[in-house]
């Protein structure tokens, strides 16, 4: 078979010239939405009048058996095959002959590869959905068994207040949910059909481009075929919530990494989710965190790629549009192997809760010290002055927090004996009983409310 476009030319397109244009390679991923356009298109030209009823049902007839042949594994390329949609075409062609070349009338490869790339992530924008869920069900899990599991909050990676490791694994949780947020609202903007914008005038021809859009199950077709053919915000703003995805995973990660080493000893990956050292016998690594946490920076790198081919485009299609798919393709394989792994990581580690609880030092309970203060009245800008002198005559005196005598707290401020329950940790965090707070009954309505999401409610 020709080329799609070979009639203006007397002379062969050079090989290297040929390799360098062809986009089969990456664009068979498409295959299967590819034949889903055509048999929709075929069928809207019937009911154009373009095609008879008989030469519509042809079609899609050896279209169907173009798609069989797709999903059991047998269709056979050419040499000659330059993108799928041409692969498709061809095999078409072989199957029911020259009634094949009717299959393009009225479109063109612009508007036909916008429409594979928007079912595409149509289809797959479920599967990404579901990779994070799964992490999301790991991380409620965990949180559920240790709803009174303490810990030591950081800010600035310095200890700062007593938590519980349920807030804590929560947390990870509510930022993997504004994604799969950014994902669903990014739908509506995928779902816009470019197909019947032909090249980039609109196709000449009367096709229901709304019938058509409902066929395929878009919500609408596009309003202006100039940006029809031309628009890849959809793929940039893919690639910005995969982006964000890996920043988030990472940061899980990073902490992972830290809290397993010898020096905080919280945690200990399961022998499946670590490796060793060539070199060093006595080795365990959190390899699979830290590749996590390199494939952010490879995520965020995919969308800048994307952007700054995209920022000098002029309108409708340029052949530089062909570097939009690589980069969606490459995001979505890194996540959806990534994702399970951290979840099955997370599962199988075990949680040293006495290291996390040894971790805490009644420093940590200076705010509820100057909390204590403002309960018997004393201006909190005051309480916190008060408290902050506590901490450092407890240091000079090389004593902890809770071990000052009597007379050292009356002497700081309007301590009485009972202050020595405000080092309570328990108590100290059931105290953030406030809507997101790390108490455990907070943290149990998270939860809930999670699950919800989880649900689908």
């Amino acid at each position: 078979m020709t080329s799609l476009w070979g009639g203006r030319f007397s002379g062969k397109l050079d090989q290297n010239a040929f390799d360098l244009n062809t986009s089969l390679p990456f664009d068979q991923r498409m295959a299967i939405q590819d034949v889903k356009g055509s048999v929709a298109w075929a069928a809207a030209l019937a009911r154009a009048g373009v095609l008879t009823e008989d030469e519509s049902s042809r079609i899609i007839s050896g279209l169907e058996t173009v798609e069989a042949e797709f999903e059991s594994g047998s269709f056979a390329f050419a040499d000659s095959d330059e993108d799928i949609h041409t692969a498709v075409e061809r095999r078409l062609g072989e199957l029911i002959g020259l009634l094949a070349g009717k299959l393009h009338t009225g479109r063109s490869r612009n508007d036909q590869v916008a429409t594979d790339f928007r079912l595409w992530m149509l289809d797959n924008l479920p599967a990404l959905d579901a990779a994070i869920v799964g992490l999301q069900s790991t991380l409620v899990a965990l949180a559920e068994k240790h709803l009174s599991t303490l810990m030591p909050g950081y800010t600035h990676l310095q200890r700062a207040q007593p938590i519980t490791l349920a807030h804590w694994l929560m947390s990870h949780f509510w930022a993997l949910q504004r994604d799969r947020e950014r994902l669903s609202d990014l739908r509506d903007r995928v779902a816009i059909l470019p197909l019947g914008c032909a090249a980039l005038a609109g196709t000449a021809f009367p096709v229901d481009r709304e019938s058509l859009a409902e066929a395929l199950g878009f919500d609408a077709p596009a309003p202006n075929s100039l940006d029809a053919v031309s628009d890849r915000d959809f793929a940039a703003e893919y690639l910005f919530c995969t982006a964000l995805i890996g920043v988030h995973l990472s940061k899980l990660s990073e902490n992972i990494i830290l809290f397993t080493t010898a020096e905080f000893g919280f945690f200990e990956l399961s022998d499946a989710y670590s490796t060793g050292s060539s070199l060093m016998p006595q080795k365990k690594n959190p390899d699979m965190f830290e590749l996590a946490r390199g494939k952010a920076g490879t995520l965020i790198g995919l969308l800048t790629g994307l952007l700054s081919t995209l920022k000098g485009l002029p309108s409708t299609y340029d052949k530089d549009l062909q570097e939009d798919k690589v980069p969606v393709f490459q995001a979505t394989d890194t996540l959806l192997v990534i994702l399970p792994v951290l979840a099955g990581a997370l599962e199988t580690m075990t949680v040293n809760g006495k290291r996390m609880a040894a971790a805490i030092d009644a420093s940590m309970l200076a705010t509820d010290l100057a909390d204590y203060l403002v309960r018997k009245g004393v201006p909190f800008r005051e309480a916190h002055g008060l408290a902050g002198k506590a901490v450092r005559v407890a240091a000079e005196k090389g004593v902890g927090l809770d071990q000052l005598a009597l007379n050292d707290w009356q002497a700081i401020g309007p301590f009485d004996a009972d202050v020595k329950d405000v080092f309570d940790l328990m108590k100290s965090v059931e105290a953030k009983n406030a809507i997101g707070g790390t108490s455990p009954q907070s943290v149990k309505e998270q939860i809930q409310k999670a699950k919800t999401y989880l649900q689908g409610e």
